[in-house]
């Protein structure tokens, strides 16, 4: 619990919405109702339906903590700069895996202090599956309705697995993997990267190309809490609820020993 902050509510929200995303991901006559948003990317009828269970579950149970969501992005710097605490939510992560129906997307929801991931909750409707962490406690996964087992990123490993898209590396990219001892690549979608390495399965994932904050945030969370780190090429904090929401290149990877 974060600031008074019912853990278990918010994973309750997070599974509400995952089920409304699923029930429209498994209907054999929806089309989604795909339209574009400003930067050409696909959003969906699920993206909007996520969004209201979410925005609607948060704003009743914490009325004084403001929303930023992907589809309640538009609120001036001016009036978001100076808030203390606020949710990042993004109600449908990887909605373009969404759309091919190969099930490698979430629900990403964060609560952020003076502009830091303190808690985070993702949810991989698909797999029923729900990866949790906070400052307080760490980070865990759990099957709703079952116990939580705790997580923790893998330090030991001599040879490291890495995760990211499944476009292909650049020289830019090529150069920063080859600082590390990493000898497999697994493509995967969305935030569930972050889900990987928090638990051990994976050991790096750098992003070069676009992402939003919402993109970031609870998969941060997740991932810092159980012994990672994720940081900017410079080696510092990504910086978050910026004038503009747009995430430049970063890396998470294990923290070394």
């Amino acid at each position: 619990m974060i600031n008074n902050i019912e853990t278990q509510q918010i994973l309750d929200i997070a599974v509400e919405a995952g089920k409304a995303i699923l029930a429209v991901y498994n209907d054999p006559k929806q089309d989604f109702n795909i339209t574009k948003k400003e930067d050409s990317s696909p959003l969906t009828i699920a993206d909007k339906i996520s969004h209201e269970i979410i925005s609607d579950g948060l704003v009743k149970l914490y009325p004084n903590i403001p929303v930023l969501s992907e589809e309640g992005k538009d609120i001036p710097y001016a009036d978001r700069k100076d808030w203390e605490y606020y949710w990042c939510v993004d109600p449908l992560d990887g909605t373009k895996e969404f759309i091919k129906r190969n099930g490698e997307f979430t629900v990403n929801i964060a609560l952020m202090h003076n502009n830091v991931p303190v808690f985070g909750v993702i949810y991989i409707p698909v797999q029923d599956l729900l990866y949790y962490g906070d400052k307080d406690s760490g980070s865990y996964k759990q099957v709703p309705g079952q116990a939580p087992i705790q997580i923790r990123a893998d330090k030991r490993a001599a040879d490291w697995v890495a995760v990211g898209s499944r476009s292909h590396a650049d020289a830019e990219e090529e150069a920063v993997l080859d600082k590390y001892p990493i000898t497999e690549f697994i493509a995967v979608g969305s935030s569930v990267k972050f889900c990987m390495i928090a638990e051990g399965k994976a050991h790096f994932y750098f992003r070069k190309g676009p992402t939003m904050e919402w993109d970031t945030a609870a998969g941060q969370a997740i991932a810092n809490f159980s012994g990672c780190t994720v940081e900017t090429l410079a080696g510092k904090a990504l910086p978050y609820n910026k004038p503009s929401l747009l995430n430049g290149s970063f890396l998470c990877r294990v923290k070394h020993n």
